[in-house]
């Protein structure tokens, strides 16, 4: 069981501030979060900029964009290099957004390439956790960087099955959606994966009393879109 279960403010404290900016992930600092998560993106010019989604409701393709262009387009999407900068000292949770469904597939795993390059030109000083829901991504990463943590997202896997992958191929954490890991199934889980070496770092938990349960079963992590909610349920308000 992790001495603290570490709160981690999915795109920032995205309740107070817009999403994925540098002003949700600098709240999330003053709220007191032990880390972030964010998502994602290249751009046309090898840029890693952070967004949710590839492409805006006009279809603007962000991998299609020069970072200037999407500069003047869309200008509160940060570089994933400033928002390092302000989480400095927190733990960032870097999801590489990755799916043949999006308008950026990159089968060719580039994203996970620009993240090793970034984090190696920043002398290791960040704290930080790659993960995504595409294994390949993932892979590539720790192929490149065995000293990165990584970690696979699932959504609607089986966690005992997911466990099974993550150890297989040597990832740091699972992050399962919180709908795969209700009632007494998380200690089980939670157990299994401590048992292996394995993280478990649950999205997103929002409500009170299962940001608490969690914590008492000795998840890992919570990501939440609360993060005063969180710290409160685990008594470090």
């Amino acid at each position: 069981m992790p001495a603290v279960t570490l709160v981690l403010a999915h795109r920032g404290a995205n309740r107070e501030a817009p999403e994925n900016t540098l002003d949700a992930f600098r709240r999330a600092v003053a709220l007191g979060a032990d880390g972030v998560e964010l998502d994602v993106h290249r751009t046309l010019d090898g840029t890693l900029v952070v967004r949710h989604d590839a492409a805006t409701s006009e279809g603007l393709v962000l991998a299609e964009l020069e970072r200037d262009e999407i500069r003047r387009a869309l200008p509160e999407v940060p570089d994933l290099d400033d928002v390092l900068d302000v989480c400095e000292g927190l733990l960032v949770n870097v999801e590489i957004k990755n799916s043949p469904h999006e308008a950026d597939w990159d089968p060719d795993h580039h994203v996970a390439e620009l993240v090793v390059e970034l984090l190696a030109g920043r002398g290791g000083r960040d704290r930080v956790l790659v993960s995504s829901f595409d294994l390949g991504s993932v892979d590539h990463v720790h192929a490149l960087a065995p000293d990165v943590p990584t970690a696979l997202l699932t959504g609607r896997m089986d966690p005992l099955e997911g466990l099974g992958v993550v150890e297989a191929h040597g990832h740091r954490a699972l992050h399962p959606f919180v709908g795969m890991i209700a009632g007494p199934r998380a200690a089980e889980i939670t157990d299994r994966a401590h048992d292996l070496g394995v993280d478990v770092n649950v999205w997103t938990v929002n409500d009170h009393d299962e940001l608490a349960r969690l914590a008492a079963v000795g998840v890992d992590a919570l990501i939440t879109d609360v993060p005063a909610v969180a710290l409160a349920a685990l008594g470090r308000a």
